[in-house]
């Protein structure tokens, strides 16, 4: 199992964070992991959901930011 990152004070990307999140799936999915793991696993996972979720957020958000500028531009030209 991999670090958890938290010694880092970058959060990581959404990229990194979803192929980590992938990796965790794939490895419990295998059944072989000791219980102890498994919930180290499980909390890392959680924790990065929460951060690609969150991502997810701000960037819709933006999006939305824009396209009301964009639409309000675009509709007065006409």
């Amino acid at each position: 199992m991999t670090k958890t990152g938290k010694s880092s004070s970058a959060a990581p990307t959404f990229e990194s964070a979803l192929a980590e999140l992938e990796k965790i799936i794939e490895a419990m999915e295998e059944g072989q992991m000791p219980l102890e793991h498994s919930l180290a696993a499980y909390k890392r996972g959680a924790e990065l959901l929460k951060l690609c979720q969150t991502q997810l957020q701000d960037a819709q958000q933006q999006v939305k930011i824009l396209e009301s500028g964009v639409l309000k531009n675009f509709g007065a030209a006409e």
